[in-house]
């Protein structure tokens, strides 16, 4: 989810470098694309997205989007992505892949997916990908926008998520410095809540076996293809974990993806033992 605090700060990307196609671009299509020019399209708090008008071999439209960062930072962020999106895409690729590098453009709507199907496709995607080691967490770092994410490959969920979210209170205090007050939030959250509400979940003979996640899946980060219907996801930010992670964003009252979309996924994809810390657990993902 998006920092309010990027909302009205310029984008650390200059206009000029989605004005034209570089050549580099030009060189990464399919041979006999013909161009017919490029404009702004989409949006972005760290990075120039456009679409880029083309026609392939046989004279039929054949758009594509393309997102531009720059520097290291963002050749890290491209590479991430790309190597996500793609992840995702080789599991489901009835989910359409859009919304990495470069790729075919898809116009969207101004709405998220339909709570009729969206969830129980999601349930399909979570049943499908297992982690082929049995590991959670992730063998490389993700961004969620500008900032690293880093999920590290482990046998227990309990100890993937706990060091996960620890390297972003990390963060937290390296840009705003110490705090008593987080620490001591911190400090109960690593010690007392989370052995709680996950080490259940790989006790008592439970087995919790790994799913591959988009990461983010709030309403900025799905959407309808106009043409299809079909529901589009994109800027993952993937990683093995306990599926009820990825319902994380939708326990927020803010946001349109709401607790209908939390009742139907569960109709196809039973919620985790012990079901009463369900919601708790919810609320945990959350954060």
């Amino acid at each position: 989810m998006t920092d309010i605090s990027v909302w009205d700060k310029e984008i650390p990307v200059p206009v000029r470098l989605i004005q034209y196609i570089d050549q580099n671009v030009r060189e990464k299509l399919p041979p006999g694309t013909q161009f017919h020019g490029i404009a702004p399209s989409g949006s972005s708090y760290w990075a120039r997205t456009a679409k880029i008008d083309a026609t392939d071999a046989n004279g039929e439209p054949t758009p594509f989007f393309i997102k531009v960062h720059q520097f290291e930072h963002g050749k890290n962020m491209v590479s991430s992505e790309f190597y996500a999106m793609k992840l995702l895409y080789s599991i489901i690729p009835e989910m359409p892949d859009t919304y990495f590098f470069i790729c075919r453009f898809r116009e969207l709507s101004n709405d998220i997916p339909d709570v009729a199907d969206f969830p129980a496709l999601l349930a399909e995607f979570h049943g499908r990908s297992k982690s082929a080691a049995g590991d959670f967490g992730f063998p490389i770092t993700m961004f969620g926008g500008r900032n690293p994410q880093t999920f590290p490959l482990t046998k227990s969920w309990e100890e993937c998520f706990s060091k996960g979210l620890d390297k972003i209170f990390d963060m937290e205090e390296q840009t705003h410095g110490p705090d008593e007050e987080m620490q001591r939030l911190r400090d109960g959250l690593m010690t007392k809540l989370i052995p709680r509400l996950l080490r259940p979940l790989e006790t008592e003979g439970r087995v919790l076996v790994p799913s591959l996640v988009h990461g983010d899946l709030w309403d900025g980060n799905a959407s309808a293809d106009v043409e299809t219907g079909r529901p589009m996801i994109f800027d993952a930010t993937p990683l093995y974990a306990h599926k009820e992670y990825e319902m994380g964003p939708w326990w927020c009252n803010r946001h349109k993806m709401t607790h209908a979309y939390i009742e139907e996924y569960i109709k196809h994809m039973p919620r985790s033992e012990p079901v009463a810390d369900f919601e708790d657990r919810g609320a945990l993902y959350n954060l």
